[in-house]
């Protein structure tokens, strides 16, 4: 089937197509920066695997939720055991994938991964201590989506069915990777949940207790936000950056604050548009489809309604 290929012309084109070798030969020779290679002491630079965050996020999932992910039937005299298998399990693959990370983004001595291998096994250690505060955090996202949402029959639903809690708890994982200085690992964590849930939540936001995506197609959540406790937002919100401060070559300027800070007990419906490093007072509610680039007091109401 190849070699019926070569040197065949598509059909309607006015030159004959290129053979599968000078085809191979242009995409070898291009430097379009889309090649990774290897060489001398950049051999042992390895990319993370996607396939294997993916597996070590599931089975987090299955100590955050236990019961609910992973094994349906387990009882409270194997619950300890399964645990302390399964975050054995994870630390491994993680020691692994985070040296990958830090390996890829540069090491500090070229062909030297030592040093690399020892910042992995503390950054592991460091996030597996913090997964009791992220079972915290997604416990009151958990109940923040029953209490919100009158659809919902009880907490269980909202754990087996709500994009907006499996988004949420990609994040709040990929948070901690991302607090602790970890390369590539968080965002291919958060991204992956993107693609399940069309929910855009970048690992570097900041959000606090009772957060709640209600339907969730659509949001997007900028690196730089801080949402505050008890805040609700639904389909198609985005929190984003209004503009980009270039530096003196004219490239947009990394990591400066530049998307919304959303305080306690705010609401945002569908559709709306808020853009820039402004403030979304306390208690405030903004309506759908509303686009906003001016922060608002406490207790504000701002929609499109005219009357």
């Amino acid at each position: 089937m190849i070699d019926d290929l070569k040197g065949t012309a598509a059909p309607g084109a006015c030159a004959p197509a290129l053979t599968l070798d000078q085809v191979a030969d242009a995409l070898c020779e291009a430097h379009d920066g889309l090649t990774r290679e290897s060489s001398n002491g950049d051999a042992h630079r390895v990319l993370p695997s996607r396939a294997a965050l993916v597996e070590a996020v599931e089975d987090l999932r299955s100590v955050l939720f236990p019961g609910y992910v992973g094994e349906p039937d387990i009882g409270r005299d194997s619950l300890r055991f399964q645990m302390v298998a399964t975050l054995d399990r994870v630390a491994r693959v993680l020691r692994e994938q985070v040296k990958r990370g830090l390996c890829f983004t540069g090491c500090a001595v070229p062909g030297d991964c030592a040093p690399c291998e020892a910042r992995a096994r503390d950054v592991t250690a460091a996030f597996i201590g913090r997964l009791p505060e992220v079972r915290r955090l997604l416990a009151t996202d958990v109940q923040a989506a029953y209490e919100g949402d009158p659809a919902a029959t009880g907490p269980d639903e909202t754990i087996f069915c709500y994009p907006g809690i499996l988004a949420v708890t990609f994040q709040r994982i990929a948070h901690q990777l991302h607090l602790l200085g970890v390369p590539l690992i968080p965002r291919i964590i958060t991204e992956h949940a993107h693609s399940l849930t069309g929910i855009d939540i970048h690992p570097g936001a900041s959000i606090g207790e009772r957060f709640f995506v209600d339907h969730g197609t659509g949001v997007v959540v900028g690196e730089t936000c801080v949402i505050g406790n008890n805040v609700r937002i639904y389909q198609g919100v985005t929190l984003g950056a209004k503009s980009f401060p270039l530096d003196d070559e004219g490239h947009p300027m990394k990591g400066i604050p530049r998307h919304p800070v959303v305080e306690d007990d705010v609401i945002i419906y569908s559709g709306a548009t808020v853009l820039g490093r402004i403030t979304i007072g306390r208690g405030s509610t903004i309506g759908g489809n509303v686009w906003l680039t001016h922060g608002v007091p406490p207790d504000s109401r701002v929609s499109q309604d005219s009357r």
